[in-house]
Formats: C-alpha cells, sequence, structure tokens
C-alpha cells in the first residue's frame, strides 16, 4: 500500500492556482496589445500640409465664415460657442461663452427702429401735411412724386404709403381736418336737408352739393349748404 506524502494536496492545490491567475493575465495583456494596436491603426496619419491646412483655420476663421461657398456656419457656431446673454440697454452687450471656457463680451449699438431705418424726409413729410388739407391720399401721393420726392426706402409714393407715413408721424388725417372746417357726413346732411342718403348722392354726382373726397374708396365730407339747399321737387326752368 502506497502512501500520498502529507500536505501534498494542498501544494498541488496552490499551484493550479498560480497557473491560472497567470493565463488571465496573459491573456489580459494580449487583449490590450489587441486594443493598442487597432487604436493606432484607427488613426488619420496627417501629413505636414494637412496640419497647416487645420491650423490654417484659426487664423482665417473670419475669411471662411464669409466664405459663400461655407454652407456650415450655424454646425460651426454650435461646436465654438456654449452660449450668448443679451443685454439691452442704449447699447447691446453680448456675453459670449466659448466651449472650453473661454468667453468674451462684446458692446455692440443698438439697432434702428423701423422708423429710424426707414427717415423720411422732413421736407417731403411737411409738404404732405400742407397737401392734406385740400386732397386725399392718391392725390398727395401724385403731387409728391411730380414733385421728385420719394420714400425713405426711395420708392415712388402711393396712397397706401401716404396714409403710413401720416400715421408714423402723427399728421392729421383729412377726415378730421374736413370736419374741423365744419363739413358734414352723408347723414348729418341728409337730416339738414331733409332728404334721404340716396338723394344726397345724386345731388353730389349732379354737383348741386360741394362734397369733398376723404379718401380713395368714394367716400365724402359735404359742405352744409345753409339756406341755399337744393330743393328736392325743383325742376329746371323750361328752354324757351
Amino acid at each position: 500500500m502506497s502512501l500520498n506524502p502529507v500536505g501534498g494536496t494542498g501544494k498541488t492545490s496552490e499551484r493550479e492556482t498560480q497557473i491560472s491567475a497567470y493565463e488571465d493575465l496573459r491573456r489580459q495583456a494580449a487583449r490590450c496589445s489587441v486594443y493598442e494596436r487597432q487604436r493606432q491603426a484607427d488613426q488619420l496619419t496627417v501629413s505636414t500640409v494637412q496640419r497647416e491646412q487645420v491650423l490654417a483655420l484659426a487664423t482665417n476663421f473670419p475669411q471662411l465664415w464669409n466664405d459663400p461657398a461655407t454652407a456650415e456656419g450655424k454646425r460651426m457656431v454650435r461646436l465654438l460657442i456654449e452660449d450668448v446673454t443679451i443685454r439691452k440697454g442704449e447699447q447691446v452687450q453680448l456675453d459670449v461663452r466659448f466651449r472650453g471656457g473661454m468667453s468674451k463680451t462684446l458692446i455692440l449699438p443698438r439697432p434702428l427702429s423701423y422708423c429710424e431705418s426707414h427717415m423720411q424726409n422732413p421736407a417731403m413729410v411737411a409738404e404732405m401735411d400742407r397737401l392734406l388739407d385740400d386732397y386725399n391720399y392718391a392725390d398727395v401721393a401724385r403731387i409728391l412724386n411730380e414733385n421728385g420726392f420719394k420714400t425713405g426706402d426711395g420708392l415712388p409714393l402711393t396712397s397706401t404709403a401716404v396714409g403710413y407715413i401720416r400715421t408714423a408721424y402723427g399728421l392729421k388725417s383729412r377726415f378730421d381736418r374736413l370736419r374741423e372746417r365744419g363739413m358734414l357726413t352723408m347723414f348729418e346732411i341728409a337730416k339738414t336737408c331733409g332728404v334721404s342718403t340716396n338723394t344726397i348722392s345724386d345731388w353730389r354726382r349732379k354737383g348741386r352739393i360741394r362734397a369733398l373726397a376723404i379718401n380713395d374708396r368714394n367716400q365724402f365730407l359735404f359742405e352744409d349748404p345753409g339756406p341755399s339747399r337744393p330743393n328736392k321737387r325743383a325742376r329746371k326752368p323750361a328752354e324757351g
């Protein structure tokens, strides 16, 4: 009968554990080696010319940004800028924070309002104010154009433009001007003369009462005829 040495089983187990740990280390080292070789293979080899081109982007950024062929402007901004804070006052302050921690503050002039950027010729506005006493918008536009005036945009005046400019510069409307002169509305003169509004329209077309246009939509105000108001039943005298 053979006997195993005392403690032999313990020494064998310890050796197997060491061999197993060694194999684990060897496999891990092999994996690291494969990863490193793959990482190096995935890296692009940058030539000297390519490197100079990349570095040139930093110095030529404004030129690149303004190049019409560059279609990546918004993407470039997103890559460079983290956020922008705008503070408006007499001037506009922009606090720009770039990715990476840098920041820059820009002070810019306040942009002009629409009226400021489309300022009208003061002489033209004064002449428009004078003409509105006696002419509707279409006639005012025609007369101003004949006198060589243009809008703040350099365009010929139209009745619509006259209306906008009058409102923007706080000029009295033609309606208010004529009412201040005592002229009557259609309903007022019809009541004064004791006739219908249709009769008033007929008298206006025939020139029996004086009417002034207040706009380009066939609307009028009327002079009060006083005691000489037309007689609805009067007939033209017979020709002899």
